[in-house]
């Protein structure tokens, strides 16, 4: 049989029998998210501080790290940190344009969420950065957050007034003078406790330029919902595995 014939039978297969997003392989019956049985072990939950969402060493209400300095937001619920698989699969979801993954990343992150707020908004992106690349992954995460939580999505009420180079290689010192004065307000929140949904916090610089805007107009409780939760490299208060 030609080798081309056997690759389209292969491609075929895989259309008709839904394979595992990670290892590829037929998905079983105890499949959840797109993942198979096997490769769910990857995403083991482990101790995070409820508040900060950063890895803690025991289990408390407010870690080290939120008492030498509290974020201006209550509570943050991630599924894991920014390391395989969940960076393979967000990078898929993000530069890949798999956009069926957003789905199983909400659903996923749904499950850590017990009390959800009843609003939930996106971080906006540049109008041509997001002309650019076709979409905003948060917006996305956000829309699939709303239905599996059952709370209301409202992706306006931020704006970017500013289109700020890349944030991924800066300091956290060079990401927050990067993001000053770039969001704005652009609709009044209806409720007073609203969540704020992007893909990855590290530094957190982006989320606090949008909780102060928050805090300004009156909002009494904000919570991020985000896919990881990771620390910057150098952070001496952070617990390494």
């Amino acid at each position: 049989m030609p080798p081309y014939f056997i690759a389209s039978l292969k491609k075929i297969s895989t259309w008709l029998a839904p394979a595992c997003t990670l290892c590829h392989l037929p998905l079983d019956h105890q499949a959840q998210y797109g993942v198979c049985s096997a490769c769910q072990s990857w995403f083991s939950p482990i101790q995070r501080c409820p508040r900060c969402g950063l890895p803690s060493v025991t289990a408390t209400d407010v870690c080290g790290h939120c008492l030498h300095s509290s974020p201006p937001w209550q509570r943050l619920f991630c599924i894991g940190d920014y390391q395989f698989p969940l960076s393979h699969t967000i990078h898929q979801f993000k530069y890949q344009r798999q956009f069926w993954q957003a789905r199983h990343l909400a659903a996923r992150l749904a499950q850590q969420i017990q009390h959800p707020a009843p609003l939930i908004t996106s971080v906006p992106l540049h109008w041509r950065r997001q002309w650019y690349r076709g979409f905003n992954q948060s917006e996305l995460l956000a829309q699939g957050l709303a239905k599996q939580l059952g709370c209301h999505f409202s992706p306006t009420i931020f704006a970017r007034r500013l289109a700020t180079p890349a944030q991924q290689s800066l300091t956290k010192q060079q990401r927050e003078h990067n993001l000053k004065a770039a969001f704005q307000i652009k609709q009044l929140p209806e409720h007073s406790h609203i969540a704020i949904v992007d893909d990855v916090v590290t530094t957190g610089s982006t989320m606090r330029q949008l909780c102060y805007l928050l805090l300004e107009v009156g909002i009494e409780r904000i919570d991020i919902y985000c896919l990881c939760r990771t620390p910057e490299p150098s952070d001496p208060l952070i617990p390494r595995s």
